[in-house]
């Protein structure tokens, strides 16, 4: 059974930095492609980045600058770096794996079979 598991969030001061972690097990296999989204409260689910089995990554245009998008196939784990966080990253980032098709163009949430429960950033001023 896949499972996909976030870690790394926390609370932290505007401009601060976070790496956050999604361990990924139960496949055997490198999922064709990863992502992560968040959700501010009380709004809709925000695509930020993803990244292809060839480590091709992508980006929201409203979010490219401060996020970077990775990967460590040896251990299974995709990895979420937040540099300058602001208030209005405070979010639940989630993490999403397919391991069917490539990355879509645009962050497709709906292309993702799988995702994690969740970790919780908090940014304060």
């Amino acid at each position: 059974q896949v499972q996909l598991v976030e870690s790394g969030g926390g609370s932290v001061q505007v401009g601060g930095s976070l790496r956050l972690s999604c361990a990924a097990s139960g496949a055997g296999y490198s999922a064709v492609c990863m992502g992560w989204f968040r959700r501010v409260a009380g709004k809709e689910l925000e695509g930020v980045a993803a990244i292809d089995n060839r480590d091709t990554p992508t980006y929201a245009d409203s979010l490219k600058g401060r996020f970077t998008i990775s990967q460590d196939n040896a251990k299974n784990t995709l990895y979420l770096r937040i540099n300058n966080l602001q208030p209005e990253d405070t979010a639940m980032y989630y993490c999403a794996a397919d391991w069917l098709n490539p990355c879509s163009a645009g962050l497709q949430l709906d292309q993702f079979q799988y995702w994690g429960r969740g970790t919780q950033v908090t940014v304060s001023s």
